[in-house]
């Protein structure tokens, strides 16, 4: 680590690698909060006593909720286990500011813990390198892991969404497509159900269930009306829904507005750029949050729509949409990761994956990265990130 000393406790192991075992542990823990804590960056932590043994684990509650080092210390308390002394294994710096909770470097101080080890900083200005500076005051060590450590990374992933918008003010937006081999997403009259199977499916709202908001235009409202829901598995919280609609045609009896299948109702916003006040009064009725972005052409501003849901602290922004609305994103450069669940068929004419329009040259293509590749069943799980253009 960059920072302070290591531990010299005797163990089994050698110092660097108790550390990282812990690390390992908080970061396990912080798992639980993929689907939980957002808007909030999913956090895990670990209290290990003096003697070497873990006194409490936690993870980053709903928001608004204690975090997980307070979680942590809380289960320490609960076995009647005293954390002075000990040493926290957190996943993320402590925040050091007054958000919806109080500070909790504030919490492992007066918890008079020795040592704090952190796997990552935190990019949110109120907190960058200010919760660290706020421990090592107080008289606690401090080690932090290099950044371009494999654990501060597996934190950083887990957490990009926070990071975008932290370090870019736009969530991180992710592009999910279903489609044949041949890369066909619907047939010539519109069926699409269903290309992939039951696993891939499942695993698909397992995305939808770790964003903040799931993104689809009218096209696919009218012509498929569907939730657009998290159904396939668990949630205690549904992300919001945001609609692209530049006309305001979204039918007011549309299923979008049918309560989720479970988990806390979800915020409604939709995106415009002509103004239909008999429509918006009707939408505005059923919960919808219209927000007037006209951009050229009478369609919605896409930049400024993506900088607005920033601004409502969507971290993670998941992509449904037809195939004319996925060029437009990829076109205007507001997509950075694809989400590509391949079937084992042909289907001959239909839908593409995106509307991309004609290239002159394979120079102007848009260039991926592959960053995953698994099999769900009889369907390919592909990830790739998009290499952005200097």
């Amino acid at each position: 680590m960059n920072s302070g000393r290591w531990s010299t406790r005797s163990s089994a192991e050698s110092p660097v690698d108790t550390d990282l075992i812990h690390l390992q542990a908080a970061l396990d823990a912080s798992l639980s909060s993929l689907t939980l804590s957002n808007p909030n960056p999913r956090v895990g932590c670990v209290l290990v006593a003096p003697d070497g043994r873990v006194i409490g684990t936690g993870h980053t509650q709903r928001a608004g909720g204690p975090h997980a080092e307070v979680m942590a210390l809380r289960h320490a308390a609960a076995h009647g286990q005293a954390t002075e002394g000990a040493t926290a294994y957190v996943t993320l710096e402590p925040c050091s500011h007054f958000g919806r909770t109080p500070p909790c470097c504030n919490a492992l101080i007066e918890a008079r813990v020795a040592r704090v080890v952190v796997a990552c900083g935190d990019p949110n200005p109120l907190v960058s390198g200010r919760g660290l500076a706020r421990l090592r005051e107080a008289g606690v060590q401090v080690d932090l892991l290099p950044a371009d450590h494999p654990l501060a990374r597996a934190v950083r992933d887990l957490n990009i969404g926070f990071f975008s918008r932290m370090e870019r003010g736009r969530p991180w937006v992710r592009m999910k497509l279903a489609a044949s081999l041949d890369g066909i997403t619907a047939l010539g009259n519109g069926q699409s159900q269903w290309i992939t199977g039951p696993q891939a499916r499942a695993d698909g709202h397992a995305w939808r269930a770790r964003a903040c908001a799931v993104l689809t235009g009218i096209g696919t409202v009218v012509e498929d009306n569907p939730r657009l829901d998290v159904r396939e598995v668990p949630v205690t919280r549904q992300p919001d829904l945001v609609v692209i609609d530049s006309h305001l045609r979204t039918p007011p009896d549309a299923r979008l507005f049918e309560p989720p299948h479970g988990g806390i109702g979800r915020r409604i916003h939709i995106f415009h750029a002509v103004h239909e006040t008999t429509a918006a009064a009707a939408l505005q009725d059923r919960g919808a949050r219209l927000a007037h972005l006209p951009g050229h052409g009478g369609k919605v501003d896409l930049a400024a729509m993506i900088a607005a849901l920033g601004s409502l602290e969507i971290n993670e922004l998941h992509v449904e949409a037809g195939y004319k609305l996925n060029g437009s994103l990829l076109r205007a450069g507001l997509v950075d990761e694809l989400l590509v669940y391949l079937a084992p068929a042909l289907l001959g004419e239909g839908a593409g994956l995106a509307h991309l329009g004609a290239l002159e040259r394979l120079a102007d293509g848009v260039r991926l990265r592959w960053t995953g590749l698994d099999r769900l069943g009889d369907d390919l799980r592909l990830r790739a990130e998009v290499i952005r253009r200097s």
